[in-house]
C-alpha cells in the first residue's frame, strides 16, 4: 500500500499540471487546507532537480497569497469562515493564548509557524484578527516562508538521489517516522497553546 501511495506522489510530481497542483496546494495550505506542499515540492525536485528554485519560488509565492487570504479570513470573514477553519482544527479554545502570544512575540511567532510545520493557517487567521501590522505580517511570511522551502528544495536538490535511493530502500521506516513526526507535532502545538 505504500509503495502504491508513493508512486501515486511521484507520479502527480511528473504530471504536466504538476506545477499548478504544487501552487494550488501552497496557496490553500496558508488558509485553509490541511495538507502542507512539502509532499508535492520533494518529489517535484527529486524528479527536476534543476528546477529547485522554480519550485521553491512557486510555493513561496502561492503560500504568501494564501497567506493573505488567510488574514482576511481572520480580519473581515471571521465568523463565517476564519472560526469555522480554526474550530477544525481545535484551536478556537486556544484563541487567548494564541492572541497573547501574537501581543507579546509578534512577528517572532508568524516566522516560527511560518518556518515549522505548525499549522500556518491558524497563524494567519489569528494575525488578520488581531489586527498585526500587514508590512510586518508580509515581511516575517516572506522570509519565514522561503526559509522553508528553499530550505527544502535546496537540501533535496544537493542530497536528491541519495535520498531518494534512502526512502525507496526504507519506505516502511520513513513512512513511520514521518507519521511520529507529524502526530508529535501536533501534540507539541496542542501544549503549547
Amino acid at each position: 500500500m505504500l509503495r502504491k501511495l508513493y508512486d501515486w506522489v511521484f507520479s502527480l510530481a511528473r504530471h504536466r499540471h504538476a506545477t499548478w497542483a504544487l501552487a494550488g496546494v501552497s496557496f490553500a495550505e496558508s488558509s485553509i487546507f490541511p495538507i502542507p506542499p512539502d509532499t508535492l515540492l520533494i518529489p517535484m525536485v527529486l524528479f527536476e532537480r534543476r528546477k529547485w528554485i522554480f519550485y521553491a519560488c512557486i510555493c513561496l509565492i502561492a503560500s504568501i497569497l494564501g497567506a493573505y487570504l488567510g488574514y482576511f479570513f481572520g480580519s473581515v470573514l471571521y465568523e463565517s469562515i476564519g472560526k469555522p477553519v480554526l474550530e477544525f482544527y481545535g484551536k478556537q479554545d486556544a484563541f487567548e493564548k494564541i492572541t497573547d502570544w501574537n501581543d507579546r512575540w509578534g512577528g517572532w511567532g508568524i516566522l516560527l509557524a511560518a518556518v515549522t510545520p505548525f499549522p500556518y493557517k491558524v497563524i494567519t487567521i489569528f494575525s488578520g484578527f488581531t489586527h498585526i501590522s500587514l508590512i510586518q505580517f508580509t515581511i516575517v511570511s516572506v522570509f519565514g516562508r522561503g526559509l522553508r522551502f528553499f530550505l527544502v528544495a535546496g537540501l533535496i536538490y544537493v542530497f536528491g538521489e541519495p535520498i531518494r535511493e534512502f526512502i525507496e530502500k526504507r519506505l516502511g521506516l520513513m513512512f513511520m517516522i514521518a507519521m511520529v513526526l507529524l502526530i508529535g507535532g501536533f501534540i507539541a502545538v496542542k501544549f503549547l497553546f
